[in-house]
């Protein structure tokens, strides 16, 4: 299993420290970090945890999805790797 973790389903508020703080519960967090629009600055309403270990990921996944986080419902589960980005074709 991957140690880094998608956590969506945030409240536009929630900012890096506050995600990092909730899964420090479980244990050691590598990083943490909430996705921004680049124009606004603005969250997106997910973001990335990334647990030193392994045993800390599948624990942080049974503990707090589907759990409430500032009175939304966490949904947190393993990261996917990024979709490549393909070059849009010219007709």
């Amino acid at each position: 299993m991957n140690k880094k973790l998608y956590v969506g389903n945030l409240l536009y508020e929630v900012n890096d420290d506050d995600l990092k703080n909730q899964f420090l519960k479980i244990g050691p967090v590598v990083s943490a970090v909430v996705i921004k629009f680049r124009e606004s600055g603005r969250s997106k309403g997910f973001g990335f945890i990334e647990m030193e270990k392994e045993e800390d990921a599948k624990n942080a996944i049974e503990t707090f999805n589907q759990k409430d986080f500032k009175g939304r419902k966490l949904i947190v589960s393993e990261a996917r790797p990024p979709k490549e980005k393909t070059e849009r074709q010219e007709l």
